[in-house]
């Protein structure tokens, strides 16, 4: 296929795009400002522009781009978050719909959309509540132009990615090393969570397949103090630390409620359905390849 991916830069987009030329796609990526290189594409979301000649013939778009939720909430940054995601997405989206070749447009979203929920929740459980919720359902809504065009669209709600090279997981990983880490809060929330080579397979096979709508990328979920257990397997060192909640709300307001003390036991039943497996089923594999 023909595949144009949004955020080749991120920490999915620069494991994807090599994935993809390994199976044999021809990728486009998109660049913000002018393309000056071969295989480049020119957007610019703030002036809502993007070069839809170059995109004609694309099989697929992948959207990735969008601003890290991963930061204190203050309003400056709930804005750019969510602006980045909806003013983004609708510009793909409107874009695809206009396109002789009727790309697939398969989006990045995160399992936040359930809120935080200690029930296992399904691609069919309605939208959470909190500012992750509200961010996530915008987003994939922001899609609305595509489907309405007929296309097919699919949304990944990703877990949190197990990889050293940036996330969540990444920045945990320096205090553990100290021997610092500890369970979060009371340790009775579900974190889900999936490696970053599952979560680039996922995308191929989504791509690859007839799958649309939601789609859950969740290897597997276990209660906080038992995550941070294996964090210390995986570091060689004790998980002896807590880090009470009084200081994760001090530390991070909402942010740290939502994301840190709060969390949701996620299925992926659909995508597995599908002929999907994961390489990496246990929290100890995900953690040992990221580490290796």
């Amino acid at each position: 296929m023909k595949v144009a991916v949004t955020g080749a830069s991120g920490l999915v987009g620069t494991a994807l795009v090599p994935a993809l030329r390994a199976a044999g796609h021809t990728v486009l990526t998109l660049t913000r400002g002018k393309a000056e290189n071969p295989g480049e594409v020119g957007w610019d979301i703030e002036r809502g522009t993007i070069d839809a000649a170059s995109l004609e013939g694309v099989d697929a778009i992948v959207h990735l781009a969008g601003e890290s939720i991963g930061e204190r909430w203050s309003e400056g940054a709930r804005e750019r978050i969510l602006r980045s995601r909806v003013d983004g997405t609708g510009l793909v989206a409107r874009t695809a719909a206009s396109l002789d070749s009727r790309p697939a447009l398969v989006q990045a979203s995160a399992v936040g959309f359930y809120g935080p929920d200690d029930a296992t929740v399904t691609e069919s459980s309605p939208q959470g509540q909190g500012f992750a919720a509200e961010v996530a359902a915008a987003w994939e809504e922001a899609a609305a132009p595509a489907r309405e065009a007929g296309l097919r669209w699919a949304a990944l709600r990703k877990a949190p990615i197990i990889a050293k090279e940036g996330g969540a997981i990444a920045q945990m990983l320096t205090p553990f090393k100290l021997g610092l880490g500890g369970r979060v809060g009371s340790g009775r929330q579900w974190w889900s969570w999936v490696s970053l080579e599952d979560a680039v397979r996922a995308y191929l096979h989504v791509l690859e397949s007839e799958l649309d709508g939601a789609v859950n990328v969740a290897a597997g979920a276990l209660p906080n103090a038992e995550f941070v257990k294996a964090l210390g397997r995986a570091t060689h060192r004790p998980t002896i630390f807590p880090l009470p909640s009084l200081a994760v709300k001090t530390m991070f307001g909402q942010m740290g409620e939502e994301m840190l003390l709060g969390g949701q036991r996620v299925s992926s039943e659909r995508l597995v359905s599908s002929g999907f497996t994961f390489r990496h089923e246990t929290l100890d594999d995900a953690l040992a390849a990221a580490l290796s």
